[in-house]
């Protein structure tokens, strides 16, 4: 078998596998807001059906990430990217500043891992954007 055969697969296979790291990423975001819904920030004014609003955007996302045509997989990729910056941010503003007459704390449960997914995912789905974005000849 020559090399350029081989290459197609390696290409789709590594790009299935920045896709489901990606949406993983995603849903980690859902699942630590929703677990954290749960657990109290139910009973906080604004913050918490911002919570339950994030995490059903990072679950389409996810989706997206995984459902979308290759053509649509860049922006699909960019998205979930820019929502995960945004979650991140909303995340540092909330403990160093405070958004809605609340403060978080960086003693919070899970608020180092929500900033190590914050910071991965885009990472992870930027690569999937730069690895997917046509090519000008």
């Amino acid at each position: 078998m020559n090399r350029t055969a081989l290459e197609p697969r390696r290409t789709t296979a590594g790009l299935w596998a920045l896709r489901l790291i990606g949406a993983a990423l995603l849903l980690a975001i859902a699942a630590i807001h929703v677990y954290l819904w749960q657990e109290g920030y139910r009973g906080i004014p604004t913050i918490g059906p911002l919570f339950l609003l994030q995490s059903v955007v990072a679950v389409g996302g996810a989706l997206l990430v995984l459902v979308a045509p290759l053509r649509l997989l860049p922006w699909a990729a960019i998205l979930g990217a820019l929502f995960a910056v945004g979650s991140l941010g909303a995340l540092l503003l909330t403990t160093f500043v405070g958004m809605f007459n609340f403060q978080e704390s960086t003693e919070t449960e899970f608020w180092h891992t929500t900033v190590l997914v914050e910071i991965a995912a885009p990472v992870v789905l930027g690569i999937l954007a730069a690895a997917t974005l046509p090519r000008r000849r």
